[in-house]
């Protein structure tokens, strides 16, 4: 009998009164693998994070942790919002700590814990500071420690990076896919960053406008560790196009020689999305 999956969701469905948000979503996620989420905004992602850590009950279907149904609340994910969410008069050992303190551990213990991952986390040295001291990616770090430190299960990563810099957040990427090597996490991540979902998931689940549903699994079969300079980057342009495909339609050549369109996925904040026709946006030839 083959093992379970770490994590199963199954036909999860969700509606807040007349609004349908999750409409029969399934997804699985094995064991130390990374795994993303990509989607429209409004989707309903973080609607299912919502889902896993308990925050909001679904209407149907049910998640299964190591074969075992879950219901409700259960401590067993870890949760990193898309802020990091530091309280700006505690310093950062005290920040990092605090996940461990509300649980119930006392503050030597909790920060006996958190000390060791500060240096693998480059905050060593910065344990005095106050967050206003910190760049944006040592925040992020930090952030990081408080939700790793606590061992759950699975990390629930809602866009980590998506109120950083570019530069910052290639570099935080890049960081995140050399502690996840080292730690072996079992994560998974909601972005709509095409690119950062490439390169640091073993597979990528594609949800449609909401109502949210899987319309295309996607394996990404590069080697570890990523670079944007490797050999494998033909391959990686490769599947993310078919990630773009997925999620705005192909482009088809049309009009003026040397033009292109784009049939657009209908917004899912418009009311009228569904019997709109679709948009047409022009593109004129790149030199």
């Amino acid at each position: 009998m083959s093992e379970p999956h770490k994590l199963e969701l199954r036909d999860i469905r969700k509606s807040f009164d007349d609004l349908n948000v999750l409409d029969g979503v399934s997804l699985h996620v094995a064991k130390g693998e990374f795994v993303s989420m990509l989607g429209p905004s409004g989707a309903g992602k973080s609607t299912l994070f919502q889902v896993l850590t308990g925050a909001t009950r679904a209407d149907g279907g049910e998640v299964r942790l190591d074969g075992e149904r879950l219901e409700g609340p259960t401590g067993r994910f870890a949760f990193m919002p898309q802020r990091d969410a530091l309280l700006p008069w505690r310093r950062i050992l005290a920040n990092t700590t605090l996940g461990l303190e509300v649980q119930g551990v006392s503050r030597r213990e909790a920060r006996d814990r958190v000390l060791p991952l500060l240096a693998q986390f480059g905050l060593a040295g910065f344990e005095r500071h106050y967050p206003a001291q910190l760049s944006g990616g040592m925040r992020q770090r930090a952030a990081l420690v408080r939700t790793v430190v606590q061992k759950r299960e699975i990390l629930l990563l809602d866009e980590p990076f998506g109120a950083l810099d570019a530069l910052t957040r290639a570099s935080m990427q890049r960081w995140l896919e050399e502690m996840w090597e080292r730690f072996q996490w079992t994560a998974l991540l909601i972005t709509h960053d095409v690119r950062e979902a490439v390169f640091l998931s073993d597979r990528i689940y594609v949800l449609s406008a909401r109502p949210a549903r899987v319309v295309r699994e996607v394996e990404v079969p590069l080697s570890r560790p990523r670079s944007l300079a490797d050999p494998a980057r033909l391959e990686a342009t490769r599947i993310e196009a078919e990630l773009f495909e997925a999620l705005i339609g192909p482009m088809r050549p049309s009009g003026p020689a040397g033009a292109n369109t784009v049939e657009a996925a209908p917004d899912s904040g418009d009311a009228n999305a569904n019997s709109a026709p679709p948009r047409r946006q022009t593109q004129g030839t790149r030199t």
